[in-house]
Parts: structure tokens; C-alpha cells; sequence
């Protein structure tokens, strides 16, 4: 029996709606992207269309021949048909850890008339922020602990409901943006753990985290995890990883100071 990777940027992806489809399936990388641009649909459910001009993010799972069948179905994909809703190909998908070549389900040319607006940061998760929750959970790490940049920000006060100390396991801490002055903090999904601060936020409050990580400049692309908190899990918590990652730049003493002081209460031994 054969097993194939799959990347995933809608309904399958961990806590949406079709996500019980990979349960035992292994899940190689929750950072995740490949060429396409991503639409949302008439049915609402997104669909991938080929462009190298654009990328998508989602997840890459290993799965079974069974499974690949069953996805198949899902999708209305059936290699023996000329017409189906979807197309499966094999294309390069990229993650923290390296490439992979994977199958990515495509809409089908004939059905591209079913598509009507781009995603929201070609992430399907972010989009449905966009539409469907009035509070999130925000992962802050690195100097994003800082209260004093909230305070100056005159945003202190999105910034009060304050769950705990957030562990985020399976990542580690890296310096990979870089500055004429030094790097800037990232989270690398591999091994370790991150600590940070868990906050309960208002969604208005995303307009000033996307504006700080750069996010409309692609700086930093916002990014869902699952974490733990005061010794409870979290979903879909989220936070900022680097866009175009670099190697480790050692930070500015300025920029470390400032990290030193957001970790008041933290502590390196929780688990």
C-alpha cells in the first residue's frame, strides 16, 4: 500500500468542516503553501485555481490509498472522467521544513465560472475570520509581549483580557527577518516550544496587529496554531510568522530589551 501527501486550504484543514476526513491521517506540515490563486466559490468552499504569478496556504497531510479515494470523492475528482468539479495534480508544496511534491486539488477548467472572489490573504482561515468571528485569540511572542508598545500605540486597551501564558509546541523561536540593524522574531515550525501571552481581542484589534507585522506589505503573514494555555489546549489561536524567512540575524539590543520585558511572568520551565 502506497501513502501520498495531500495539501489541504479549505474545508479540510484542522477544525474546519470537513477536517474529520484526515483524522489518522499524519500531518507533515501545518505551514503550508504552493502556487495557485484561491477563490472563494458559489457554493461558499474554496477552490484553487493554477497561477505562478500567486500562492495559497493550507496544510500537508500523509495519507493513505484508501484515504486518497476517499478524498477523490469528496472532491469530485475521478481520474477515469473527462469532466469533474476538481482537477488532482502534483505540484511542489513548501513548508518550514523544506519541499515536498503533493497532490493539490484545482478546480476543473470547465468549472471556473463558479468562482467569484479572491481569498483574503489567499488563507482560507483568515478569510473566514474576516466574516465570521467577533473575538479571536492572539499568540503574541518575541516583542509583541511588549505593553508598552500598546500603550503608545494608544491600543493598550484591546490588549486587557489577558488568558495566560501560552506554550506553542512543535516550533522554535528564530530571528529570520532582517533589518538594517538585525533580525526580528519568527516562529519556525520543526521542534521546541515558544512561549508567549495568549489575549482574548475584539476583531477590530486585527487592524492594528496586521498593520504592525506589515502584514498588507508581506512582512509577516498572519497564521493559525494551536496551543496550550494555563494547562488548557487552544485552537486556531492566531498569530504572525515571516513571509520570505531568512537566516538567523542576531537582534538589535534595542529590539532584545524589548523582548527581555515582555516575558515578565513567563516561565522557560511550563509545559
Amino acid at each position: 500500500m502506497k501513502n501520498h501527501l495531500v495539501f489541504v486550504y479549505g474545508t479540510l484543514r484542522k477544525h474546519e468542516p470537513n477536517a474529520h476526513y484526515l483524522d489518522h491521517a499524519r500531518l507533515v506540515a501545518r505551514q503550508s503553501w504552493t502556487h495557485g490563486e484561491l477563490y472563494r466559490t458559489e457554493s461558499y468552499f474554496p477552490a484553487l485555481k493554477p497561477s505562478e504569478q500567486n500562492i495559497a496556504y493550507g496544510e500537508l497531510y500523509e495519507v493513505s490509498d484508501t484515504l486518497l479515494k476517499r478524498l477523490d470523492e469528496l472532491e469530485g475528482y475521478n481520474e477515469e472522467e473527462e469532466h469533474n468539479l476538481y482537477s488532482r495534480k502534483i505540484q511542489t508544496v513548501y513548508t518550514d521544513m523544506g519541499a515536498y511534491q503533493s497532490n493539490v486539488y484545482f478546480i476543473h477548467p470547465d468549472c471556473e465560472h463558479m468562482l467569484t472572489t479572491p481569498v483574503s490573504f489567499s488563507d482560507w482561515k483568515i478569510d473566514r475570520l474576516w466574516n465570521e468571528k467577533p473575538h479571536f485569540y492572539y499568540f503574541a511572542y518575541g516583542s509583541c509581549m511588549d505593553h508598552e508598545r500598546f500603550q503608545q500605540a494608544g491600543v493598550d486597551h484591546y490588549f486587557r483580557d489577558i488568558i495566560g501564558c501560552g506554550v506553542l509546541h512543535n516550533y522554535s523561536l528564530a530571528f529570520s527577518y532582517h533589518k538594517s540593524d538585525g533580525g526580528r522574531a519568527d516562529i519556525i515550525e520543526g521542534e521546541g516550544y515558544v512561549e508567549g501571552i495568549v489575549y482574548k481581542l475584539p476583531f477590530e484589534a486585527h487592524e492594528y496587529l496586521f498593520q504592525r507585522e506589515g502584514v498588507h506589505g508581506g512582512v509577516y503573514r498572519a497564521t493559525f496554531v494551536d496551543l496550550i494555555c494555563e494547562g488548557k489546549s487552544l485552537n486556531d489561536v492566531l498569530t504572525f510568522t515571516v513571509t520570505d524567512k531568512q537566516k538567523d540575524q542576531a537582534p538589535p539590543l534595542h529590539y532584545a530589551r524589548e523582548i527581555s520585558g515582555g516575558q515578565k511572568g513567563l516561565s522557560v520551565n511550563r509545559t
